[in-house]
């Protein structure tokens, strides 16, 4: 190892979790057992990016681990997976295995424990993941993951149609790894995911809508939207997944691509409901695409209160995004709701209890009638945001004074 690595190697174990990992995998090698950091870390790791979830893998069984370590928390020990606390932060250490046949195409039907790293490694999904880590800094990479990663492809290990007969989420994640790295699906893994993509239906909707919000704030969203069109994935999913809709995109909010997704969908908020949404997600999309609709009417100034920044900020990105002319500018947008002289429908200086006081009428719908008049004529001047001045108007409005 060049010395270069050797201090990169140094900054980037300062992180705890790497530090504790590294703690981790001396005590296990201390006990006769090969461990190293494996997965996702380690492809990051050697693209020089954050990554501080770290896993770790091993050769130790589940039981001895529990030996090695005095605290330790079994949370998937018939995988073979333990959670080992003793070094500050929480390691999930996780047995060399082998796996069966996946026959609902998402978990294998048995799980075999062995004591080779080679063999663990070759059931991963892509080369870029395959590769495993000492805590010296050393690779070991029987797939060229490395090579793959500088040549900026993804890769499966071994047999594409394998891999993906396995676990057919995997498809889904080539095609979200491709929208994060801006890398491109190598020829036979990409055939394997056409030939296979109707098998996304066997994956809980759950799984799909977590890969899909990760696509959805990658850096190169539009390319990982091309590839579950040229795939045909977007053929087997809810929505319609063109490309040229996502040209000019860009979020790192998944809110905000949910919501443009169900905009460029024709604005079809059953979509959320599909991917099972959160209700919150569903409350900010509506909002979001109510404010989208009133930007390209010309929106008022009840509007410009009603909505907030963030929501009016993105509204505004959507009509960039879908190519929509504006008289304003995002600027004079926000300088014309600041300049409103309430900034909340709560800062009007009247209650529905006011309002009950001054009539003789009954508790009904005319209380919020009359409230909404009010905060209109507060936002175009024609009565001070005053309880006397807007009790003057209100005896004038019903015409009760």
């Amino acid at each position: 190892m060049n010395g270069y690595m050797k201090v990169w190697l140094k900054k980037r174990m300062i992180p705890q979790q790497w530090q504790a990992a590294k703690e981790v995998i001396k005590k296990i090698e201390h006990a006769g057992f090969e461990a190293f950091i494996v997965g996702g870390a380690v492809r990051d790791y050697y693209l020089k990016k954050e990554n501080n979830d770290v896993d770790i893998a091993t050769s130790a069984m589940p039981e001895e681990i529990q030996t090695i370590f005095s605290q330790t928390i079994d949370v998937g020990i018939a995988h073979g997976t333990v959670i080992v606390l003793d070094c500050g932060e929480p390691i999930e250490v996780t047995t060399y295995r082998t796996e069966s046949t996946y026959s609902d195409h998402r978990r294998p039907d048995t799980v075999e424990f062995v004591r080779n790293l080679q063999e663990d490694l070759k059931r991963r999904d892509f080369t870029m993941n395959a590769m495993a880590l000492s805590q010296s800094g050393e690779y070991i990479d029987y797939y060229n993951g490395r090579q793959h990663i500088d040549s900026k492809v993804i890769c499966a290990v071994g047999e594409p149609d394998q891999r993906f007969e396995e676990d057919a989420l995997r498809m889904l994640r080539a095609v979200r790894f491709a929208a994060q790295l801006h890398f491109s699906i190598e020829e036979n893994t990409f055939e394997a995911i056409r030939k296979k993509a109707a098998s996304i239906e066997y994956v809980a909707i759950e799984r799909i809508q977590v890969e899909l919000s990760k696509i959805f704030i990658s850096a190169h969203a539009s390319f990982g939207i091309d590839y579950m069109e040229k795939t045909t994935l977007g053929d087997y999913l809810h929505g319609n997944f063109t490309a040229s809709n996502w040209a000019h995109y860009y979020s790192e909010d998944r809110q905000v691509g949910w919501a443009y997704f169900c905009l460029v969908n024709g604005s079809d908020l059953s979509l959320l409901t599909k991917y099972r949404c959160s209700n919150k997600d569903k409350l900010f999309v509506k909002t979001v695409l109510d404010a989208y609709e009133s930007l390209r009417n010309g929106m008022s100034l009840v509007d410009l209160l009603r909505y907030d920044t963030i929501v009016l900020k993105t509204s505004f990105q959507f009509t960039i995004w879908q190519n929509c002319k504006l008289e304003l500018s995002y600027e004079e947008l926000v300088g014309r709701k600041n300049g409103l002289p309430i900034q909340h429908v709560n800062e009007l200086a009247i209650t529905g209890k006011d309002l009950l006081d001054w009539s003789s009428k009954k508790r009904g719908s005319w209380i919020k009638q009359t409230l909404d008049a009010a905060v209109e004529a507060v936002l175009n001047e024609e009565v001070q945001n005053d309880k006397q001045q807007l009790k003057e108007w209100f005896y004038a409005f019903h015409d009760e004074g």
